[in-house]
C-alpha cells in the first residue's frame, strides 16, 4: 500500500483531479473567472473531500456493498448542504456569485470517486490524507486558471477579495495595468477551455523533462567490494 508521500504526490501533481483525471470541468471552467471565485470554490471542494472520505471511512465496514453508492451519495450530499448554508450565512456575497456549482459539487465525480476507489477501502488516516491532497490539487488548477484568466482578462488580481475576506479586503486589489479595457475572451468559456489547455500542456512538459533527466542519470555503480587484509 502507498505511503503517505505517495498520496500527497498523486493528488497533486501525478494523479491531479483537474489536470489529469479531467474530473469537475464543469465548476472548473465555469467559476474561474477570478482568482477569488476558484478559491472559494476550491476550498468548498476540499472540505466536502475531506470530511466525506473520513465519514465513508469510519462507516466503511458498516455498509453492504450492495447499497454502498447511494449511502456514500447522502454523505456527500449531507457535506455539501452544511456547507452551502455555512455560505450563505456568512459568506452570502460569494455565496450569490458562485451560485448553483455550490450545490453541484455533489455531482462532481472526483468526490464518489475517491468514495468508492480510496476511503472505502482504507483507513481514516490514509483517507483524510487522500482527500486533502486530492482537494489541495484541485483547489491549485483552480486558483491558477482563476489567476490568469483575471490578469488576462481584466489586468488585475484578487478583485472581489471582499466577499471571502470582508470590507476590510476591498484594497487588497492589485491593478497590474492601469486603463486596461480587458481581454474579452480569457473571461468567457472559451478562455477557460484554452487557458486549461496550456496549464494541462505545461504539466506535461516538466513530466517530460522530468523523464528524461530520470533517463540521463546513471546507473547507481555497486560499492567496492573490501579486500582481504
Amino acid at each position: 500500500m502507498s505511503g503517505y508521500n505517495t498520496i500527497l504526490r498523486d493528488g497533486l501533481w501525478t494523479n491531479n483531479v483537474g489536470l489529469v483525471q479531467l474530473l469537475g470541468l464543469c465548476p472548473l471552467l465555469a467559476v474561474t473567472g477570478t482568482f477569488i471565485n476558484g478559491l472559494g470554490l476550491g476550498l468548498a471542494t476540499l472540505i466536502t473531500l475531506v470530511a466525506s472520505n473520513v465519514i465513508i471511512s469510519l462507516i466503511r465496514k458498516l455498509v453492504r456493498p450492495e447499497v454502498r453508492i447511494p449511502v456514500f451519495v447522502l454523505v456527500i450530499a449531507s457535506v455539501v448542504t452544511v456547507i452551502e448554508l455555512s455560505m450563505s450565512a456568512y459568506l452570502y456575497g460569494l455565496y450569490k456569485v458562485l451560485g448553483i456549482f455550490i450545490p453541484l459539487i455533489v455531482t462532481n465525480c472526483s468526490i464518489i470517486g475517491r468514495a468508492e476507489a480510496f476511503a472505502s477501502k482504507n483507513t481514516v488516516g490514509r483517507a483524510l490524507v487522500d482527500g486533502f491532497a486530492m482537494g489541495l490539487g484541485f483547489l491549485l488548477v483552480l486558483v491558477t486558471l482563476g489567476g490568469l484568466r483575471e490578469i488576462v482578462g481584466q489586468g488585475t488580481l484578487f478583485a472581489g477579495a471582499h466577499l471571502m475576506f470582508g470590507e476590510a479586503a476591498r484594497t487588497w486589489t492589485i491593478t497590474l495595468v492601469d486603463n486596461y479595457s480587458g481581454f474579452l475572451l480569457a473571461v468567457l468559456p472559451p478562455g477557460a477551455f484554452i487557458g486549461l489547455g496550456l496549464l494541462i500542456a505545461l504539466k506535461n512538459v516538466v513530466d517530460r523533462a522530468g523523464r528524461k533527466r530520470a533517463a540521463a542519470l546513471p546507473a547507481a555503480q555497486p560499492a567496492p567490494a573490501g579486500t582481504a587484509a
